[in-house]
């Protein structure tokens, strides 16, 4: 069995990854912005709350008035509920999305102005 001897001379994986603070690294300043901006997180909680609201709120609103008594249609409108809910999340999402694509092209073309 081999073994790797560590020359003093050659700098070790732990002394390559010391840096006591000067060089490049240490011009730049720290990014404390959250990962995720707080828009989206907003919307998320908005979706997840309609998801639970929307299709029991249709349930209990529409089986003794719409349906009268027929549980098994107003359950069926739930689920519908639950489903439009979540496109339209899809469709926040994706419009969210590429918003974040034409951003850079409205900057650029500000710049040249």
């Amino acid at each position: 069995m081999a073994t790797r001897r560590i020359i003093s001379s050659e700098k070790t994986i732990l002394d390559q990854d010391d840096h006591d603070g000067s060089g490049p690294a240490a011009d730049q300043k720290s990014n404390i912005s959250p990962a995720v901006p707080m828009d989206v997180i907003v919307k998320l909680l908005a979706f997840t709350l309609a998801m639970i609201v929307v299709p029991i709120g249709s349930y209990f609103a529409t089986v003794n008035t719409l349906f009268k008594g027929n549980s098994t249609f107003a359950g069926a409108l739930a689920a519908v509920m639950a489903n439009v809910v979540l496109i339209a999340y899809v469709v926040v999402a994706y419009t969210e999305d590429q918003s974040d694509q034409l951003d850079p092209k409205k900057k650029e073309s500000k710049k040249d102005l």
